[in-house]
């Protein structure tokens, strides 16, 4: 016989273990181990790595900059995420200031009962920062020239 104890755990919005914008580097081993528990099935991350090109053009470096206020918008994006998806549990860092090829620019991480439940939050937690945070980057190219580029 199987049952679904699932039904005995009232479901709620999920819980933020952490969010914030900070200029020290951050790892998805960091993330993973803020948002596994016991009651999680399974643990997704995304690192968004700084790469050495864009548009056909090679990038030496970035550097990010963020609004006054980006910790206030981090927070309400990744409450409404947590809202849509309960029982999860989730982290997300993103870094201003100078970056390097291979850096992580954003790592997030979301913990469920089931594997499907983390993806799917972790794909939301990611879209909805890159969508939604006022953080602008200058990436810097081999060629001597600069572009802005606008919200991650």
């Amino acid at each position: 016989m199987v049952t679904d104890s699932s039904s005995s755990i009232p479901a709620s919005a999920g819980e933020v273990i952490f969010c914030g914008v900070r200029d020290t580097p951050i790892t998805q081993d960091e993330a993973w181990d803020a948002v596994e528990s016991e009651t999680a099935g399974a643990v997704v991350t995304f690192g968004g790595i700084v790469r050495n090109h864009d548009g056909g053009r090679n990038v030496l470096r970035l550097s990010y900059t963020a609004h006054p206020d980006v910790d206030a918008h981090l927070a309400e994006l990744i409450n409404a995420v947590s809202a849509r998806h309960p029982g999860t549990r989730l982290w997300a860092a993103h870094r201003i200031g100078e970056l390097q090829i291979g850096d992580a620019a954003l790592v997030a991480a979301a913990a469920a009962a089931h594997r499907g439940e983390a993806f799917e939050a972790c794909r939301d937690l990611v879209e909805t920062i890159k969508h939604g945070i006022p953080i602008w980057k200058e990436q810097f190219f081999a060629d001597g020239t600069s572009e802005w580029v606008g919200s991650a």
